[in-house]
């Protein structure tokens, strides 16, 4: 459970005023430094922020992998074998972003309409919706839930999954990643540079996100609520949807 913030405050339902307790999401900020040189800075939630260093790092293509993770009051040192850094920029996301080429997947991953539908319940969290202020993420490999991360920020929420992923060695070609938030360009190229074949969103993606899907050889399936889904490229890795 996450530490949230708790504030006193009036609430109106039906048109009655009442005092209640709120439990609020709290935000903090972060630097992140790889190899000792300061690369961005962060709001972030408070919780696996080793996770969110490693895996901000692969999800944004400055390298493949690292060497290690720590902590350090509000800064997260990663040690890794840099790549040439691409154009920083701030995404949809709210998030920084490094523009570089998408790599293309190759995946034999395969899922069936049943899992998506349990991919999907899972992204749900009580900290989620004890607020309403949070989104949420969820790494599957195999068919196995390996991995949820909560943050004030959606992009936080995929980069801490993928971080689990990659201190944890997991084999990420077979990987899932289900999301509560919008999956525009910035979103998708971090699965793109992580090697995540398919993507699972509760909420819509865009021109430019479907776009970048295609181009990276992702499977993006968008409004995945109930019992619906939309699968938006390359639908052969979802069985009895569709052939590539």
């Amino acid at each position: 459970m996450m530490d949230l913030y708790k504030w006193r405050c009036i609430q109106v339902r039906g048109g009655e005023a009442n005092e209640i307790i709120d439990e609020i999401c709290a935000e903090r900020r972060y630097r992140l430094l790889v190899n000792g040189m300061p690369v961005t800075e962060m709001v972030a939630s408070a919780e696996q922020l080793e996770e969110l260093g490693a895996g901000f790092v692969v999800s944004e293509g400055l390298a493949g992998d690292v060497e290690g993770v720590g902590v350090e009051g509000e800064e997260i040192r990663v040690r890794a074998d840099l790549r040439p850094r691409g154009e920083e920029v701030i995404g949809s996301s709210g998030g920084a972003s490094f523009l570089r080429p998408l790599p293309r997947i190759t995946s034999d991953l395969q899922v069936g309409i049943d899992d998506i539908y349990r991919m999907t319940a899972a992204i749900e969290s009580d900290d989620w919706r004890r607020t309403g202020g949070l989104h949420c993420s969820v790494l599957f490999c195999d068919g196995e839930l390996v991995a949820k991360a909560c943050d004030v920020g959606r992009h936080n929420t995929v980069d801490k999954v993928i971080g689990h992923a990659v201190l944890g060695g997991f084999d990420r070609s077979r990987c899932v990643i289900g999301c509560t938030g919008r999956q525009p360009v910035g979103m998708v190229a971090k699965a793109a540079h992580a090697g995540i074949p398919i993507v699972i969103s509760r909420a819509a993606s865009t021109d430019r996100g479907i776009a970048a899907a295609e181009e990276a050889g992702i499977t993006l399936i968008c409004f995945s609520r109930g019992d619906r889904f939309t699968v938006y490229t390359h639908p052969g890795r979802v069985a009895g949807v569709g052939a590539e």
